[in-house]
């Protein structure tokens, strides 16, 4: 042979042995969900070159590797609760047996501690919450805190990038967190005038070798805003002029909450964690943690973080325990439909059982192959009882669920494999009369922009669509 036959021989030779060593140690000993092995096993084999570079940079799992260290947690775990007894907080009688299975369920595997009579207020529009918001950050004395998947070079950024430096100037403590693959369009001059500034801005996992490659797929999916310590805001919107002037899609409708009182905490300590990992440095000042006022709000708030460096699936834990929990209806909204088989079991489960589930998804997406994902399961949600609404026009961002006039939560995970496993994502779970009931009258008055999906004319279909839609959905776990 000559030595160009010999070099290839070698290179396939090295790759067969990678490929295997790959698929024996790293995907069947991680003990993972059979069918995300096997379709990663599929993509090893069926593309043994391409393959590897795929798994490299997106099947890795670092649930049990953690990205950030568990010591640095407990140390900022402290001053957010620090008198917070969770034994004696369940001999009030008050709280409804099904609302203490989920805060008990939240409080173990996400650390979340429940928080008393906080002022919570609803948006659904981008104009209402850059309103709100601009004007929280104007008034800010002491600090803030922002941390989004996606800030914008636009309009509606550049607003934020001038205010935050007017703010710095002043004295105020700024501190900007922003996804590296999100924000990968934010330009160095963007960056550059805020730090010039004195705002403290760092990028979450960016892409370089002392970090790793292999950790692209796990972004940073969170949207927060803290004022103060004082007031926080959670939800779908990123900092991006779609919201108020639209795109391709048109204006995405969207989903945010405004909350002061003690719940803040919860957001503040989710961000000094992300903070540690960022920019390597642990606050723990009580400044951060202020002492505030009670208020007469008779509500509860847990603030739950989920991501690649927790023991447990948190926020879809979460959401599986409100569904089943439910005895009347379940109203979803989302973006993205690609649930694990714990959701989709909850929700067939929930339905059959004559709870009034109904689920709302955009039309139009932004990502084709999650949009025919996504269809592949609508059948089987339509055959158990499940509503299905299509919103038109424009897109649905919001990602929000309420529960019987109960319970409700607000926050950045999608009902896709990607927040449950990959993003790191903060949900508020908020156990509220008031705050439900305004959920569930948006999610009632969004339906007249829907179209319903009935089970007959889904199943009839053309063959050609069900088959891309079940090509896809080979793909889920991936995706």
């Amino acid at each position: 042979m000559s030595l160009v036959s010999d070099i290839v021989y070698w290179v396939i030779v090295v790759l067969l042995v990678y490929t295997i060593a790959m698929v024996i140690f790293a995907i069947l000993l991680e003990n993972r969900n059979p069918l995300k092995s096997i379709a990663w096993v599929l993509v090893l084999v069926l593309l043994p070159f391409a393959g590897l570079i795929i798994y490299v940079l997106f099947g890795q799992d670092f649930r049990r590797r953690k990205i950030i260290s568990k010591k640095s947690i407990k140390k900022l775990s402290r001053p957010a609760q620090s008198d917070f007894d969770f034994k004696a907080f369940f001999k009030d009688d008050t709280l409804p047996v099904e609302n203490q299975k989920m805060v008990s369920l939240l409080y173990h595997n996400a650390e979340a501690y429940p928080y008393t009579n906080s002022k919570l207020k609803i948006y659904t529009s981008g104009l209402e919450t850059f309103n709100s918001l601009f004007s929280d950050l104007e008034q800010a004395q002491n600090h803030i805190h922002l941390e989004f998947y996606i800030i914008q070079d636009d309009e509606v950024g550049n607003r934020l990038r001038e205010l935050l430096i007017r703010k710095a100037q002043s004295g105020v403590r700024v501190r900007v967190i922003y996804d590296y693959v999100g924000g990968f369009d934010l330009s160095t001059s963007y960056i550059q005038s805020l730090r010039d500034a004195g705002v403290y801005i760092q990028p979450f996992l960016p892409l370089k070798k002392s970090i790793g490659f292999s950790k692209m797929n796990y972004r940073n999916h969170r949207k927060i805003a803290i004022i103060d310590g004082l007031i926080g805001y959670t939800g779908g919107m990123n900092i991006a002029n779609r919201y108020l002037n639209g795109n391709k899609l048109g204006l995405w409708r969207d989903t945010q909450v405004r909350i002061e009182g003690a719940a803040v905490r919860g957001l503040q300590r989710i961000f000094l964690i992300d903070w540690f990992f960022v920019d390597n440095k642990i606050i723990t000042n009580p400044k951060y943690f202020p002492t505030v006022l009670p208020s007469s709000n008779n509500n509860l708030v847990q603030i739950v973080g989920s991501g690649p460096d927790s023991d447990w699936k948190t926020i879809m834990q979460g959401i599986v325990s409100m569904i089943l929990g439910a005895s009347q209806y379940v109203y979803i909204h989302t973006p993205y439909l690609i649930p694990t088989e714990s959701v989709l079991t909850a929700m067939q489960t929930a339905a059959l059982s004559g709870v009034d589930v109904r689920i709302m998804l955009p039309e139009k997406s932004d990502t084709w192959l999650v949009t025919l994902a996504s269809n592949s399961y609508l059948q089987q949600l339509l055959e158990s009882g499940v509503r299905v609404f299509m919103y038109q026009h424009n897109f649905l961002h919001s990602k929000a669920i309420v529960a019987d006039d109960r319970v409700s939560t607000i926050g950045t995970a999608n009902m896709d494999v990607r927040s449950y496993e990959h993003n790191f994502e903060i949900n508020a779970f908020v156990y509220d009369e008031k705050v439900a009931v305004t959920l569930k009258r948006h999610f009632l008055r969004d339906s007249h922009s829907c179209v319903e999906i009935k089970l007959d004319a889904w199943k009839s279909r053309k063959r050609i669509d069900r088959f891309k839609e079940s090509f896809a959905r080979l793909f889920s776990p991936l995706i």
